[in-house]
């Protein structure tokens, strides 16, 4: 036996339930014109929006009240995409803009629209929905600023250590920074993210901050250090290391500083790491380190000259410094006209 369920027949004010739902109070709504983009019908939430009558919205087009630093390149460019719906090239349209209200204030709208044809595909009108995110966008502004505060506080942070490393290491003033510069270069050379490159400035900066628990008279030792004095300057990157793990950075400084100078061979302190065992920061950091290094003046020799800096990172290649690192490297010096800053 074949048993229907019975269907409830609801009758529908269609003119009734479309003034409904066309006068949400959550979201504004338009019908707009598809030939002069002319506000043809709006609802209240819109009105409330902008400060502008009805009978005042109804007499501009959309891109009148858009708002920019360049009103003329956005409304163009906000004319474009919607001839684009009009013509079915594009299926809808949203975009996050702003408009200028009645009062002069300026808010910032979610705009979605989409165009309504007749039987033959003809454009009757264009359909458009209407939200007010000034609040979120203003709350996004503000933690964006909080977040560049904070950055440059960082900075200054990461400076401040710095000086005082070099005020108990005067002869390489500008070390660390010049280091972090080209450090820097080579990742750009090699595709790194701008966050990533940021890291590596961090550490860059701060990769010799377990110096300052080197004593002074072998820092600054015009000749040779003796065995049980180089082994107090290989202790460095472990300091370093301990007086930056603690600290909740968004990239691995400390890492980087404890491993700047591993070697790929596994012939570098303090670990004896190889290969990808060492952290590739810290090897993009070897790199920049010898040839600012040798490329400088130090207390026990003149400088060297960028180019036996070069040839040195070039004789190493593979063996003592990252293949990559290295070609990125000399590509900066040798073709892109990179100088190390002063």
């Amino acid at each position: 036996m074949n048993i229907e369920s019975p269907r409830e027949s609801i009758p529908v004010d269609s003119e009734s339930l479309l003034r409904h739902f066309f006068n949400l109070p959550f979201i504004g709504m338009a019908i707009i014109s598809p030939k002069n983009l002319c506000f043809l019908v709006v609802n209240d939430r819109l009105c409330e929006i902008t400060g502008y009558s009805r009978d005042e919205l109804t007499s501009k087009d959309v891109p009148e009240i858009a708002h920019s630093k360049d009103e003329s390149i956005e409304r163009a460019a906000m004319k474009a995409a919607f001839e684009k719906v009009v013509s079915g090239e594009l299926e809808s349209y949203t975009s996050e803009s702003n408009f200028n209200c009645k009062d002069g204030a300026i808010v910032y709208l979610t705009i979605n629209s989409r165009c309504v044809r007749d039987h033959d595909g003809a454009a009757q009108y264009i359909l458009s929905t209407v939200q007010d995110i000034t609040e979120r966008k203003r709350s996004e502004e503000k933690i964006q600023q909080y977040i560049s505060q904070l950055n440059s506080a960082l900075m200054h942070t990461v400076g401040v250590a710095t000086t005082l490393s070099e005020i108990r290491d005067p002869y390489t003033a500008g070390h660390e920074r010049r280091v972090a510069e080209i450090a820097v270069a080579i990742g750009s050379e090699l595709g790194l993210e701008p966050m990533r490159l940021e890291g590596l400035r961090v550490a860059g900066s701060l990769h010799d901050v377990g110096k300052i628990a080197v004593p002074t008279e072998i820092l600054a030792k015009p000749g040779k250090l003796n065995d049980a004095e180089f082994a107090l300057i290989k202790f460095h990157p472990s300091v370093g290391y301990d007086a930056l793990k603690d600290v909740d950075f968004p990239w691995p400084v400390a890492q980087a500083a404890l491993q700047h100078h591993e070697r790929m061979d596994g012939h570098g302190y303090p670990q004896g790491l190889k290969g990808e065992e060492i952290l590739f920061e810290a090897r993009i950091l070897a790199v920049a380190d010898v040839v600012e290094s040798m490329a400088s003046h130090r207390p026990y020799r003149a400088a060297l000259g960028i180019e036996k800096a070069l040839a040195e990172i070039e004789r190493g290649r593979g063996e003592s410094y990252d293949p990559q690192a290295v070609d990125a490297c000399l590509r900066l010096f040798r073709e892109r006209g990179f100088n190390i800053p002063d």
